[in-house]
């Protein structure tokens, strides 16, 4: 029997992962296709079915959960072995991926994902931009860009940004007429713009002052869940809402907006870039975290 080749193992592992066909084949940059034809291709040469297939759904059989237990290992030493040999290119080359919420995102994007493509011509970079928190090596990322204290123990974590803060927002059109909160409790009187997050639950407001922290559960008829939209609807005057303060950073520089209970809203720790804490770093990934770490050094 001929030996697979290396594109069929891979097209198995990306199958595997993504559990669907067509999203794996634009992982692997190939048409849904030939995807289907090199595993096709791969379990007749096996002569077994390493896939259950129906219309709705693509899961391993226990005979591909056993064959794939003993090929990924195999597969990521390959990859970490071609990785190591591009490292002796004098100049990063090749792809980034980085996963990233969204304001996360826009807040790496300007001050060093452009600047950093611009030093390293050869490099890309694609930035997934998503609320839920995602497990990057299992998702094929290089890194990812998430609050300080959201990132996993067992990786390596690299601060950029300096501090973060949630300030409690309002357009002067909604203050007008109205009492101001002057602390947390009041805001069961105010109506609130509310923040569905990832998972389903409704975000609690969360406070500190003098080392004591809690939430707020607000009210209000509107429930957004994306943090833009939230913002617009505070700028429209529809009630108080609770975002980054860098998000809100113009509305507050031109007036649409103020903030309140500002001593109830202290700073915390901000973005970090993390990765795995592997033996070897890609060319391309060693060379970003080293541009990140210069564009967090003080300024003197």
């Amino acid at each position: 029997m001929a030996s697979p080749g290396l594109t069929e193992l891979n097209a198995v592992a990306a199958v595997a992962a993504r559990r669907n066909f067509r999203a794996a084949a634009r992982d692997l940059g190939v048409s849904a296709s030939a995807l289907s034809h090199a595993v096709a291709a791969l379990e007749a040469r096996l002569g077994v079915r390493l896939f259950n297939r129906t219309t709705r759904s693509v899961a391993l059989t226990p005979a591909g959960e056993g064959f794939l237990a003993r090929v990924e290992p195999a597969l990521r030493e390959i990859a970490e072995a071609m990785a190591e040999a591009s490292e002796q290119r004098e100049r990063p080359a090749g792809l980034l991926r980085i996963n990233a919420a969204g304001l996360a995102a826009e807040q790496m994007l300007g001050p060093i994902v452009v600047a950093f493509l611009r030093r390293h011509s050869e490099m890309e970079i694609e930035i997934v931009s998503e609320g839920r928190l995602v497990d990057i090596v299992a998702e094929g990322f290089d890194a990812g860009v998430r609050l300080a204290e959201t990132v996993p123990r067992d990786m390596i974590a690299l601060p950029f940004g300096g501090l973060q803060r949630h300030v409690v927002v309002a357009a002067p059109s909604y203050l007008e007429g109205r009492r101001r909160p002057l602390g947390p409790a009041d805001l069961r009187e105010q109506v609130c713009i509310r923040f569905r997050l990832p998972g389903g639950a409704l975000y609690r407001w969360e406070f500190a002052k003098r080392g004591e922290a809690f939430a707020v559960e607000v009210r209000g008829p509107l429930i957004l869940d994306d943090q833009r939209l939230v913002l617009r609807a505070a700028i429209e005057g529809l009630g108080l809402a609770y975002v980054s303060e860098w998000s809100a950073r113009e509305a507050l520089a031109d007036g649409r907006l103020a903030t309140l209970l500002d001593e109830w809203t202290p700073p915390y720790e901000g973005l970090c870039l993390y990765y795995p804490s592997r033996r070897h770093l890609r060319a391309g990934l060693r060379a970003f975290t080293t541009f990140v770490r210069e564009r967090n050094r003080p300024q003197r």
